[in-house]
């Protein structure tokens, strides 16, 4: 006998034509300058040790707060003569790893979150959404410095404030295309053929919903890493000697009156850059996956 499921029909969105989407990502300078801003930046932190002309610790008093150009140190050095060329490709580590794991758990959470209050009707629903409206209404920054009083400042204390900061938001958008999936037709030819919630919910609904979690957690990228840099720049985030561009910047804030902006303005600039590449990929995976525009 026929497995019946194997006749549930599914939405009738268009496939993906990889070919398609590089032609479109070709024509598009803005996304495509946002996939070649953060390959570099992915690369770049996956080489540091081996790409970074100095240690990034080790400082030359002699030569401290000189401008960017001076021999043998392309970007200058800092209050404590470090070099800063070496210091933003090892801090590229840490403001990647505080925005991309974070999200990335986040992201698993959601969609099971999303899933489950979206199709399953009741009290578990409810409590869920009831439990994510507490935790959505509260303030990040109020968040972390909880955690921070608890675990102490560093790179768990960023870690485990964004990731619960993001549930609740990213859940949300799971959510709402859950509810907007779930009285289409090809949901109710499931249930009539006897497909498992669980069927119903990973076969047939997560493929369909996926796609904006996709496009919001990638614009997501962007913000966190200039929400952990302002954590760093607080003190509540990495902690010396180690650096982020977020620390960098804030370290860089004391000497801005001794003549030395670019201790600053190189870091801050680099978040900039980066979260607008992360910004721009977002948008243009979103017009990826929005299936009228493929049909075009």
């Amino acid at each position: 006998m026929r497995n019946r499921e194997a006749w549930i029909p599914t939405t009738l969105n268009p496939k993906l034509d990889v070919n398609q989407a590089w032609r479109r990502i070709r024509q598009d300078k803005q996304t495509l300058a946002g996939i070649l801003i953060v390959l570099a930046a992915i690369l770049i932190s996956l080489l540091a040790p081996w790409i970074s002309p100095y240690d990034p610790n080790a400082g030359d008093g002699a030569l401290r707060l000189s401008p960017p150009g001076t021999p043998g140190h392309l970007l200058g050095l800092d209050d404590q003569g470090r070099d800063i060329l070496s210091r933003l490709i090892w801090g590229s580590r840490y403001s990647l790893l505080a925005a991309l794991l974070p999200i990335t758990i986040a992201f698993v959470i959601s969609i099971w979150l999303g899933l489950t209050a979206g199709f399953v009707q009741g009290r578990i629903g409810e409590l869920i959404m009831r439990i994510l409206d507490v935790l959505f209404a509260f303030p990040m920054i109020l968040f972390a410095i909880a955690i921070a009083a608890i675990l102490g400042p560093g790179v768990m204390t960023i870690l485990v404030t964004i990731t619960v900061a993001l549930i609740p938001y990213m859940s949300r958008v799971v959510f709402a295309s859950v509810k907007e999936e779930k009285g289409k037709e090809y949901i109710e030819a499931a249930r009539m053929l006897g497909a498992s919630t669980t069927s119903i919910l990973f076969r047939e609904l997560l493929p369909n919903v996926i796609s904006p979690l996709i496009v919001y957690a990638t614009t997501l990228v962007g913000s966190m890493i200039v929400f952990s840099s302002g954590l760093s720049f607080l003190g509540l985030g990495i902690q010396p000697p180690d650096s982020d561009w977020g620390r960098m910047t804030g370290d860089g804030m004391k000497v801005l009156t001794q003549g030395a902006p670019h201790v600053a303005t190189i870091p801050g600039l680099l978040i900039m850059l980066v979260s607008l590449g992360f910004n721009w990929l977002g948008d243009g995976l979103r017009d990826w996956l929005d299936p009228y525009k493929r049909m075009k």
